[in-house]
């Protein structure tokens, strides 16, 4: 059994049924038009430092895939957000993950836009710009 993780937490293990399964060193050369018609697409990570899955979502989506996009495997609470904006609408990992890193530690990034690198640069020089008109 595994755990399905979205925008609002630990989802109930829903019925989708995955069309396509793709490994995460699937060439994105090999997109096709029938692949881009898949209703349900999921690609597995073997290992969390793995990466290719990522790009590989961002690819489907450049090409035009609009269906249902599931990333699985070891995946970390940290990745939620970068798999999100790469493309991925959730994130399927196993019991045992799920028990080593509870909802909270998914809900915590499930503000997925955010979290991300521009924003808290945004963030980090508006504080810098207050702290220097404060200081005048």
């Amino acid at each position: 059994m595994t755990v399905i993780v979205n925008d609002h937490g630990f989802a109930p293990q829903n019925t989708r049924r995955i069309s396509t399964d793709l490994p995460s060193d699937f060439d994105s050369e090999e997109i096709t038009s029938e692949l881009l018609q898949r209703s349900c697409i999921r690609i597995t990570l073997e290992s969390f430092a793995d990466g290719r899955g990522f790009t590989l979502a961002t690819r489907l989506r450049q090409n035009g895939y609009r269906g249902h996009l599931r990333l699985a495997g070891y995946v970390l609470a940290d990745q939620y957000a970068m798999a999100r904006r790469s493309g991925f609408d959730d994130v399927e990992i196993s019991h045992e993950l799920a028990a080593r890193q509870p909802e909270p530690q998914w809900l915590a990034r499930a503000n997925w836009h955010s979290h991300d690198y521009q924003s808290r640069l945004r963030s980090a020089a508006g504080s810098s710009q207050h702290y220097v008109e404060s200081r005048n």
